[in-house]
């Protein structure tokens, strides 16, 4: 019985140690680097609040003025910050190469949200219906899409 105990004992340590360095080499392997990380967090909280939005336009019972309001200035402020974490070549991240490449248009194309993001924060402050602002809605959903279409990667998620 101290055999098979000594065996198993030895087959958990075995196991343990290979996770370890496996999880060891997966966290060395690759580190995010920190402009691709700061602005993968912008663009997640951009999709969080364009979720709740666009659920008030998809669903126009639903649609809460107080709340697409808070959205809207949230975006509106936001929509300035992710572009300086877009200066590092070395930064790709699921950027394509045309970030730096065609650094010009895909400067235009950051402005055109932020203008994009302005108008729709300023149609949600005096909008009391779904209506109000779907116009505006739609024209930062084109915005994210045009610039995702030439400037990111597309992965399968």
């Amino acid at each position: 019985m101290t055999q098979v105990h000594a065996n198993k004992s030895i087959k958990s340590i075995f196991c343990v140690t290979l996770m370890a360095a496996a999880l060891g080499i997966t966290a060395c392997s690759s580190p995010t680097h920190p402009d691709v990380k700061a602005r993968q967090d912008i663009m997640k909280n951009y999709g969080d609040s364009m979720k709740v939005m666009g659920g008030m336009v998809k669903e126009p019972d639903t649609f809460d003025a107080e709340v697409f309001q808070e959205q809207a200035a949230f975006l509106a402020e936001e929509s300035k910050t992710p572009w300086n974490h877009f200066v590092d070549a070395e930064a790709v991240g699921n950027a394509k190469e045309e970030v730096w490449s065609n650094n010009d248009d895909f400067i235009a194309r950051s402005e055109d949200f932020q203008q994009a993001s302005a108008e729709l924060n300023m149609a949600a402050s005096t909008a009391t219906s779904a209506s109000d602002i779907e116009d505006a809605f739609g024209a930062v959903g084109k915005s994210c899409k045009s610039c995702h279409d030439d400037y990111q990667v597309e992965t399968d998620n």
